[in-house]
């Protein structure tokens, strides 16, 4: 496998999302995680986090063609931004902290991880692909 830096960018996606919960949740027992966005944040949610890192894994082996499911994973990644920017409205990261390290490191740093790999996914979506449009166009002429 050629390793450039969109296949490289989605391998970090994956390794943030899948350790990066593993680690923070204690291996889904970190109930403090939990219990401060019931919602998002319940094992259920945990898990699927560790999902779309499967996915980002997956989508590291495409070798092209990679350009909407960049554009999905920009999205994706956008939600979980804006659900952490709101988070804040109702929440304290010292409250976090005074009841578990993990959970305040998690909360503290989750949604700008999001938001630098959604960078990374809008950066591949508005690039991928048009390097191999240029070439197309030219062996067709």
């Amino acid at each position: 496998m050629k390793y450039n830096k969109v296949t490289l960018g989605f391998i970090a996606a994956a390794m943030m999302n899948i350790g990066g919960v593993l680690i923070f949740s204690r291996a889904f027992t970190n109930s403090a995680i939990n219990q401060f966005d019931p919602v998002v944040m319940s094992n259920f949610g945990l898990l699927m986090i560790v999902v779309w890192g499967l996915a980002y894994l997956s989508a590291a082996t495409i070798t092209s063609g990679v350009k909407w499911l960049a554009g999905a994973f920009a999205i994706e990644k956008l939600v979980y931004v804006v659900v952490w920017l709101l988070w804040f409205k109702d929440n304290s990261l010292g409250v976090v902290y005074e009841q578990d390290l993990f959970a305040g490191m998690f909360y503290s740093i989750y949604g700008l991880n999001d938001f630098v790999f959604m960078l990374f996914f809008v950066w591949v979506f508005l690039t991928e692909g048009k390097s191999s449009k240029s070439v197309a166009s030219q062996s067709i002429q």
